[in-house]
């Protein structure tokens, strides 16, 4: 089968398209023919090397950890499945990943995708949506009628915790630059905050949760806006300063993604539903050059919603 590889670690020149071999289902897993994946930062990061420490895998790896396509095999053990089913999934992070014709994912990571959501739709929701869905409920234990503010609102993470949060019962906080804010409204943001012109941490106050996508500075002002004693941060880029949470007495955490198929479901559920969806502000053929270009989308950090890949 054709995938879209790495034999090294490196900038996007090191992107290749070769033949490798099909994956074959094992006992409790099934393969899955690729309909679309998509991007995600985790991608390119662990392209250029700075997860190898995390992940001592061999070469070629096959990036990639959203898939959305339809079942062509089962293992001896799957019975919840069958072929020709369409489904999505966050699959484990393996060096096997989604920039490939058929990718093989556990039974339990799957989830359905709904009569009236597209392949691309489908591909865009798992490692975003599950990320913004564990973010706020996992960790964040978001309840109705609290206040939260999500930073970098219109990237992928973003839309789906806006959307997440509003459907919770929350009042939603975001940060994005102007031509987004109509966007964000849209999705059932109440309050859209134009980091370019405005600091955010001198325009709001009594936050209960900060979802933290950003680091760094954004993170250390993200302190001053939570409320004393029950304020949360949660951040999916690096542990926070505990320091700093101590000082004003508020708690922070640090979280990493665990692929989740009941909680895909659940998102499946909302879409049919209406009540969520994925916005695709970019798709790109399945080839080198596809994904070439893909890569470089997603570096610039200003692609709106998600960036998906499509094999056709």
């Amino acid at each position: 089968m054709k995938a879209v590889v790495i034999n090294q670690y490196g900038s996007k020149e090191e992107l290749v398209e070769q033949e490798v071999n099909k994956p074959n289902a094992e006992a409790n897993q099934v393969v899955v023919k690729l309909e679309a994946t998509s991007i995600n930062p985790i991608d390119w990061k662990l392209r250029e090397g700075y997860l190898k420490q995390m992940f001592d895998w061999e070469f070629p790896i096959i990036l990639g950890w959203d898939a959305a396509g339809v079942i062509s095999e089962i293992g001896s053990h799957v019975t919840k499945w069958k072929v020709g089913d369409r489904v999505f999934s966050r699959p484990d992070t393996t060096r096997l990943g989604t920039y490939a014709e058929y990718t093989a994912i556990d039974e339990h990571l799957l989830a359905k995708v709904p009569d009236s959501i597209t392949s691309e739709e489908a591909a865009a929701v798992p490692l975003a949506g599950l990320t913004a869905w564990q973010a706020l409920f996992t960790h964040g234990n978001l309840k109705e009628g609290e206040k939260v503010l999500i930073h970098a609102g219109a990237g992928g993470v973003g839309i789906y915790s806006i959307q997440l949060a509003k459907h919770a019962g929350a009042h939603v906080i975001t940060t994005a630059s102007e031509k987004n804010h109509e966007l964000l409204y849209s999705l059932g943001a109440d309050q859209v905050i134009d980091y370019k012109k405005e600091n955010f941490a001198e325009v709001i106050k009594d936050v209960d949760l900060v979802f933290d996508t950003m680091g760094g500075e954004v993170a250390e002002n993200s302190y001053k806006v939570l409320k004393p004693n029950t304020g949360r941060l949660i951040s999916i880029v690096g542990q926070p300063n505990q320091d700093t949470a101590k000082a004003y007495n508020v708690s922070a955490k640090g979280i990493w993604l665990q692929p989740d198929g009941e909680q895909l479901q659940r998102m499946a559920e909302l879409m049919e539903e209406k009540k969520l969806k994925s916005i695709v502000g970019a798709t790109f053929p399945f080839s080198r050059q596809g994904i070439y270009d893909a890569h470089a989308l997603s570096e610039t950090h200003h692609a709106v919603g998600k960036i998906v890949i499509t094999f056709k």
